[in-house]
């Protein structure tokens, strides 16, 4: 049954996609206002949130009613399936994320994903990567949008510890904006090899916003502790469910 739910929903997922490709020559031709764009993003994200929770039965809940951070703020999480950069749009207004170019691949949403703006680096040159990064987040945050970073670089497997890659701790220290971990259990109802979604409710949690004045090594430490805490938790809370 799962497998049928997951196939009736990644069909739904493309027709409406494609309804979103029918806007782009207004948008085009009215200039690509990035507002706009954002705003039909957020739009296409929640549709399939609903879509999620209707055909599969995929919910999502706050853990311990604790919202989204208001405010320009830097956004850590962690990544276990594509749950969580749909639903970034949806929990957080104009967030920019840092994601790979290879996205502008995707029919339809890599043309939003473009002119949205959101941080898209080129991971093969490193250096120059980074330093569009840092200047990307800079500007987003300069026009009162947050930035969310996946700091592991890739998608990991449900109980992989969380590791971070170069790039944070510079936007950490350039950014000078509240430092928000987050933690998600997608990986348990959405999987990284592809197979059929299963039913059930993610939990999203936010961890204390991290000391601003923090070394980059003790930043690095006290914010993977706090992340593995959460992660700990929700996982105690799914497990005995």
């Amino acid at each position: 049954m799962d497998t049928v739910r997951s196939i009736i929903f990644y069909i739904a997922w493309a027709l409406w996609t494609a309804l979103f490709g029918l806007a782009i020559p207004f948008l085009w031709l009215s200039g690509s206002p990035p507002k706009i764009i954002r705003m039909l993003s957020r739009f296409w994200a929640r549709g399939i949130l609903i879509m999620l929770s209707g055909i599969v039965g995929l919910k999502y809940v706050l853990w311990n009613g604790k919202s989204a951070p208001s405010g320009p703020s830097l956004i850590i999480s962690n990544h276990q399936s594509m749950w969580e950069t749909l639903a970034a749009l949806v929990l957080f207004p104009d967030v920019a994320i840092v994601a790979k170019r290879e996205l502008l691949r995707i029919p339809v949403m890599g043309w939003y994903l473009r002119r949205s703006p959101m941080i898209l680096i080129n991971r093969d040159a490193a250096a120059n990567a980074l330093r569009q990064m840092v200047d990307q987040s800079r500007a987003a945050v300069a026009a009162g949008r947050s930035v969310l970073i996946f700091p592991e670089g890739t998608r990991k497997r449900v109980g992989a510890p969380i590791e971070f890659k170069r790039g944070v701790e510079l936007l950490y220290k350039m950014l000078d904006v509240p430092s928000i971990p987050m933690v998600v259990n997608s990986g348990s109802f959405w999987g990284i090899g592809g197979g059929p979604l299963r039913p059930g409710v993610i939990t999203v949690a936010f961890a204390a916003p991290v000391d601003p004045k923090l070394n980059s090594r003790d930043f690095m430490k006290t914010t993977t502790a706090l992340m593995e805490s959460e992660k700990a938790i929700i996982d105690y809370h799914f497990d005995i469910k």
